[in-house]
């Protein structure tokens, strides 16, 4: 473990072996910090925070402060991180809050770019990227391998369906399913993350279901009930558009149309 001299870390907090906090940085007294960690300078961790292993947190990060919602009445709610995780300059994760589960959420192996915000209550999975200025507001939901491009704007209670990518500037009012490629102010279906799902080893026969379960939902005229419904009979013979019909069955802010 290596702490700079001009760190300050709360005797109460909890640093796992080989962690590394850089010079300036702040480390609150409710924060665990798992092996092999690295904190870079002039980082806030504060609130009860849960840091993995081997992430790697840039300078001028504010981890685990207060949720920036006007009923937070000082409730003990929580930040949990995962591992492998790189979390790059600037960034502002919130914990959560007892309207909602209370804790805030990111997986493994994401690569989060700077100026990136996660409100309060946000679920964030595994192996996603945000690019740089991505901002999400309360109660999000992104699921694995979610691209969101620069200047992603998403507005509170969404979902981000796995293997979904939207382009710079886009914003999202409703919920973008899996598989989905999304651009727009407000956001609109473009068509589907072809090229993401080839290079995750997705089949050529995965592709072609997936590109017609997209023709049904978006281009068939069909209503969504009915959309939902043939996509749910094609995952008979292909089980990939099985993720695509449960995010379509549960309840959201409707979808992105």
């Amino acid at each position: 473990m290596s702490v700079h001299p001009s760190a300050i870390v709360h005797p109460g907090a909890r640093l796992g072996g080989g962690v590394v906090v850089g010079p300036y940085s702040i480390v609150g007294e409710h924060v665990e910090i798992g092996d092999g960690t690295v904190i870079g300078p002039h980082v806030v961790l504060s609130g009860h925070t849960r840091i993995g292993r081997d992430n790697r947190i840039f300078q001028f990060c504010s981890i685990g402060e207060q949720p920036q919602d006007k009923k937070y009445a000082g409730e003990p709610t929580r930040l949990e991180i995962g591992d492998r995780n790189t979390i790059r300059e600037f960034c502002t994760f919130n914990c959560g809050t007892a309207q909602d589960v209370g804790v805030t959420r990111l997986g493994n192996d994401n690569w989060i770019m700077a100026y990136v915000h996660l409100a309060h209550d946000c679920q964030i999975g595994n192996q996603t990227i945000f690019a740089n200025n991505a901002q999400l507001a309360g109660h999000v939901q992104v699921g694995d391998w979610a691209i969101l491009g620069g200047f992603t704007v998403v507005h509170q209670f969404v979902r981000i369906g796995a293997h979904s990518i939207t382009a710079m500037g886009t914003i999202l009012l409703q919920d973008l399913p899996p598989f989905v490629m999304a651009a727009g102010n407000p956001a609109a279906p473009r068509s589907i993350n072809a090229e993401g799902l080839k290079r995750r080893g997705f089949s050529v026969g995965a592709v072609a279901a997936i590109r017609r379960a997209y023709k049904t939902l978006y281009k068939s005229g069909l209503k969504l009930d009915e959309a939902r419904a043939g996509i749910e009979a094609e995952s008979a013979t292909a089980p990939e558009l099985s993720l695509l019909a449960g995010f379509l069955a549960a309840p959201g802010r409707g979808i992105i149309r």
